[in-house]
């Protein structure tokens, strides 16, 4: 077993301001550090070219890009650079797992991944320029692995494939985009359906009215389907699915068991979090080891959070975090069962 962390970052102000103030605080980070030196190994494909992502950014979230301003005059990188590691802008994703159940009035959601991409920080940020506040787990520092918006819209995303790429956006900066720019499920779609797709993945969604979605995307066509759980499949655009999806059924199935009778948020959190319900993956060698597990209740805004299995979750009361009131937590605690080094807490993770 290994002990891990995630830091819990929290900033009010300007989209510039906190590209900056983040930037500050990432210099001598492990994170790019590791960042560094993971691409001297795997070389980009292909040069983004900074006027078009920025005319795709001005469509959708011209803020973000202010963000990208900031965090280029704090590291004093060429705008190439920031792009490359932050934007999630034509970029490549590896493959990963995770698992969504929607309860009603909640939504619980495993983040399956490689600890190598894992840079342990729990982001709420609220803007006084544009956009709605966010809490989440960061995912290229500007994007999002899941989250919840200030009106209480709640999204997640599964993978499903990368075959066929399209010049558009990476799963994580779709779910910071959303969440800054959507109040309910609604918008949230015409966003999805809008904005350009990069890859394969389902958008899982909730918001406080209780109405949820799974929005399956790729670079090719958008639908939408009502359903309660979601793991690694295609229901809808089944011709886009993987050969082998055996372990995606099998949660699926898992979850399908274990809450036909009814279940409340407490029990659906364990259902996840703990693997010896079958949900929970140690799969971290296969890119697709739960790292953390993540419960949303829009309606009163409330988050619970644990990194690893069988977790007591810290809970954040987000409602008054809005109204200025700052969380004490400074970093969240957990264990995984892997040795496999995590790129935030040590140096050398190639």
């Amino acid at each position: 077993m290994q002990r891990i962390y995630s830091d819990v970052v929290q900033f009010r102000g300007n989209h510039y301001e906190f590209g900056k103030w983040q930037g500050e605080r990432l210099k001598n980070s492990y994170i790019l550090d590791n960042r560094k030196k993971q691409w001297k190994i795997r070389r980009p494909r292909f040069e983004i070219d900074v006027q078009e992502a920025k005319h795709a950014f001005y469509l959708f979230a011209p803020q973000i890009w202010e963000e990208f301003l900031g965090l280029r005059d704090a590291l004093q990188w060429p705008m190439e650079h920031i792009l490359r590691e932050f934007s999630g802008y034509r970029l490549e994703e590896n493959p990963s797992g995770c698992s969504v159940f929607i309860g009603g009035d909640y939504m619980v959601r495993n983040y399956d991944y490689h600890p190598k991409t894992y840079e342990g920080r729990f982001v709420l940020f609220q803007p006084i320029d544009r956009g709605y506040a966010t809490m989440g787990p960061s995912q290229r520092i500007a994007g999002r692995t899941d989250g919840m918006n200030e009106k209480g819209l709640v999204m997640a995303y599964n993978f499903m494939h990368r075959k066929d790429p399209g010049d558009g956006f990476v799963c994580s900066m779709i779910c910071r985009i959303v969440l800054e720019n959507c109040a309910t499920v609604t918008e949230a779609i015409d966003m999805l359906q809008q904005i350009p797709h990069r890859h394969s993945f389902s958008y899982i969604l909730l918001d406080c009215s209780k109405k949820s979605v799974v929005v399956e995307a790729t670079p090719r066509g958008v639908k939408v389907r009502q359903a309660t759980i979601c793991t690694n499949h295609f229901e809808l655009l089944t011709h886009e699915n993987r050969n082998y999806l055996d372990d995606s059924y099998e949660r699926l199935q898992a979850i399908q068991e274990h809450t036909k009778n009814g279940t409340n948020a407490e029990q659906a959190f364990y259902l996840l979090n703990d693997s010896d319900y079958g949900v929970f993956s140690n799969q971290y060698k296969n890119w697709a080891g739960t790292i953390h597990t993540s419960l949303y209740f829009p309606h009163e805004k409330n988050v619970w959070f644990a990194l690893g299995d069988k977790q007591q979750p810290a809970t954040f009361d987000f409602a008054s975090w809005l109204c200025g009131n700052n969380f004490a937590t400074k970093r969240i605690f957990g264990q995984v069962n892997t040795h496999l080094p995590f790129v935030h807490m040590e140096e050398d993770v190639r």
